[in-house]
């Protein structure tokens, strides 16, 4: 408990005075230990500042495997009154249920990153279509070894809903082709420390292995580190486009060979703006694509601008 309220007290720091604006959105990452939540949020923050009369509170749990504590925000939220609810569900099974009550409460709910689709509710989805992200990840891995060879999957935390649409489309495009033999499935729980240590795992049954799909940066990185140490010639491939994943790209001595590159900012941004419509009555589409596209040393370096 203790290791929970210095959580939120260090996330609501970011937040600034709580509900003291018109409009009150409820702002929920999953967490906010990594590069891609803080860009999320900086894209939330850029929204809210156009538009005055927004107070945003943001809320999260100090690790994304802390569903309970994304619930009992989302909780606390309800208690002290907000209009709009944004959240990014850590389980899409086990949030449901509170972002229902919000609804039938009368608060809007916008989800974001990964949907709930339990919960039929929700004003919008704001968030990248993780199955074309993920598909891109697989052909670019299938065409660098011209379509032949043994190839792996580390995946995210399995009851995230982008955890399963980012298995889904690389491993039906992997199966689907004749000379690609998936060895491994594995979960890093989107951590890099995790992601080192399961790629160590792998790498000891399959020394030979081509390439993997890592389902996030951070665990791509962690992948690194042990390809590195193990000197295997292994692919990797990730999925973020953060800046160390993205430098990693255009180091010829680094696995890191590609990562899918999703608009954080914009997924912050475009939240808030469709939680600000939202409460004004406005149209507001129900799903709201940020968009994909594949990070290579050709074009790295538009990233890192």
């Amino acid at each position: 408990m203790k290791r929970f309220l210095v959580a939120l007290a260090l996330v609501v720091s970011l937040a600034g005075t709580a509900f003291a604006g018109q409009i009150r959105i409820g702002f929920v990452p999953k967490a906010m230990d990594s590069e891609f939540w803080q860009a999320v949020r900086r894209g939330a923050e850029a929204a809210a500042a156009e538009h005055p009369e927004i107070e945003l509170s943001v809320l999260s749990a100090d690790r994304e495997v802390n569903v309970q504590q994304q619930i009992q925000i989302i909780d606390d939220f309800l208690i002290k009154g907000v209009d709009v609810l944004c959240v990014a569900p850590a389980g899409a099974m086990e949030v449901a249920p509170s972002l229902q009550k919000a609804h039938d409460e009368g608060v809007p709910v916008i989800v974001f990153d990964s949907d709930a689709p339990s919960f039929t509710d929700r004003v919008a989805f704001v968030g990248t279509n993780n199955i074309i992200g993920s598909r891109l990840a697989a052909e670019y891995i299938i065409k660098r070894l011209n379509g032949k060879g043994k190839v792996a999957i580390m995946m995210g935390i399995m009851g995230h809903q982008t955890a399963r649409e980012r298995l889904e489309g690389a491993e039906a495009l992997f199966n689907a082709t004749p000379g690609i033999e998936l060895v491994a499935k594995n979960s890093a729980n989107w951590e890099r420390a995790q992601g080192m240590n399961v790629m160590e795992d792998i790498l000891s049954t399959h020394p030979d292995l081509d390439a993997i799909f890592c389902c996030n940066d951070l665990m791509a990185m962690g992948a690194a580190e042990a390809v590195l140490a193990a000197g295997a010639k292994t692919i990797i491939v990730g999925f973020d486009a953060n800046d160390e994943a993205v430098r990693a790209v255009t180091d010829p001595s680094n696995p890191i060979a590609a990562t899918v590159a999703q608009n954080t900012h914009n997924i912050g941004k475009f939240t808030v703006e469709a939680a600000y419509k939202t409460f004004k009555g406005e149209k507001v589409e129900p799903h709201i694509d940020t968009g994909t596209d594949l990070v290579t040393i050709e074009n790295a370096a538009e990233y890192l601008k």
